[in-house]
């Protein structure tokens, strides 16, 4: 990353990235599609209406994870190999006790928290079994999260991209298995999920275990070094945070959606796995951006920094417009391959067409918070992504949906605030000193 075309690395780095998340969010979408066509409207709902909570507690780590693949991206682009080693070390050991807690505290508190969303009766049952059945297994979501920062954090971006591959052909294959041919509803899914991502842990592990670099993984070498941690969640933290505080907020939409019945969970469920794939270009330039910025800040290169952070946002931008046209264009029709009902393609494809044309937006967002975080600032999308996306969003609802009755508003909260995001955040970019915390490494 720190030599040669500016582009083409930052290219050639985020097109494995994005095969890789295309076809995570191809088995997403089958998990998606197989539970609405084989159960029906009602299970669509069930899953759905957990997505929000998933990411609220995931979300927190994955944040972690981000931010210990910044401090590896630093040494690397300094070439200190000793710290290299010991922040790959810390950072398998903490996801392999955050993983734990993790399963712990989703399954026991998880159904709880679906409660207090107001999931329908009639789905709770359903959206309680899927829930608890996958943070059973969120150790492997952990443990992949973190061995795909050590990789990204290097340079490695084609490993992941294999192990995605498989992993997202046996999801689907058990998927058919567990719920067409076993009969076992929703928990099926899950259970497809949670064995799909063992299996894509073990090979990271069996990569990253056999590999003759300075971030090898031993077994002997695992442990957790105090003043490595401190650096891993100083520039981790504030991502899991932000992470948490967005997955929080949309828990709040969620809710509302609910309020609006089980056709509306159905419809607004389908229109996000439809989105999920507008979002694929954001989040292989994000992480492709934060490894760059991280990179050759620790190697000196603030020109080659700038010029860089320039052409992954504006790339971003444009191909996620381009997806959101064509979502625009082809709503119904895109919605109506997940959700049977009329009543529930109609939810769907309002939320697509208030949404898809203002993707460029939310890239943006996104992007300029890889840039501030690949330097080691990412408190500030933290806060930004804090005021706008859960604050701003949460009062808009709570003030308004009382009075006006209708689920535009709950659609309409989201272009507003990627809005607001996006020009706080080209502020900051353009009159703040940011590239300073990249004058050492961490």
């Amino acid at each position: 990353m720190t030599e040669g075309p500016i582009g083409g690395k930052i290219v050639a780095f985020a097109i494995p990235l994005f095969l890789g998340n295309l076809f995570q969010q191809l088995y997403n979408t089958a998990d998606t599609f197989i539970v609405g066509r084989l159960l029906g409207d009602s299970a669509l709902a069930a899953v759905s209406s957990s997505g929000s909570l998933l990411f609220l507690i995931v979300g927190f780590f994955g944040g972690i994870a981000m931010g210990a693949g910044v401090v590896m991206a630093r040494y690397f682009g300094a070439g200190d190999d000793d710290g290299l080693c010991t922040a790959a070390h810390t950072t398998l050991t903490t996801a392999l006790l955050a993983g734990v807690f993790l399963s712990v505290f989703g399954a026991v508190l998880a159904p709880k928290i679906l409660v207090l969303m107001d999931t329908p009766p009639q789905v709770l049952a359903q959206a309680v079994s899927y829930v608890r059945i996958y943070f059973i297994g969120a150790l492997g979501m952990v443990l992949y999260n973190a061995c795909m920062g050590i990789m990204q954090a290097v340079g490695d971006a084609k490993h992941p991209l294999y192990y995605l591959i498989f992993s997202s052909c046996l999801n689907v294959v058990l998927d058919v298995v567990f719920i067409a041919g076993f009969r076992m509803g929703v928990g099926g899914a899950a259970v497809a999920t949670v064995i799909a991502q063992l299996c894509s842990v073990g090979l990271c592990l069996l990569r990253l275990m056999r590999i003759d670099a300075p971030y090898r993984v031993r077994l002997s070498h695992l442990g957790i070094r105090p003043d490595m941690l401190g650096r891993i969640v100083r520039y981790g933290l504030p991502s899991g945070f932000s992470n948490s505080v967005i997955a929080l907020a949309n828990v709040v939409v969620q809710s509302n959606i609910n309020a609006f019945g089980e056709m509306a969970m159905a419809g607004c469920g389908a229109y996000a796995k439809i989105e999920g794939f507008a979002f694929l270009p954001i989040t292989c330039f994000t992480s492709a951006i934060t490894t760059f910025v991280g990179q050759n800040l620790g190697a000196g290169e603030y020109a080659r920094t700038r010029a860089g952070a320039r052409f992954g946002v504006l790339l971003s931008m444009a191909i996620a417009e381009g997806i959101g046209i064509l979502i625009f264009l082809f709503a119904p029709v895109l919605i109506g391959a997940f959700a049977g009902g009329e009543e529930a393609i109609a939810f769907g494809a309002e939320k697509a067409r208030t949404c898809a044309l203002f993707y460029f937006l939310l890239a943006a967002s996104h992007c300029l918070a890889a840039v501030m975080r690949g330097a080691g600032r990412a408190v500030v999308p933290m806060t930004v992504m804090l005021v706008c996306w859960c604050v701003i969003r949460v009062t808009v609802l709570t003030v308004v949906t009382p009075i006006v009755d209708d689920i535009w508003i709950v659609n309409w909260v989201y272009p507003i605030t990627w809005s607001l995001s996006t020009l706080v955040l080209c502020l900051y970019v353009r009159f703040a000193n940011w590239m300073n915390m990249g004058k050492s490494t961490p």
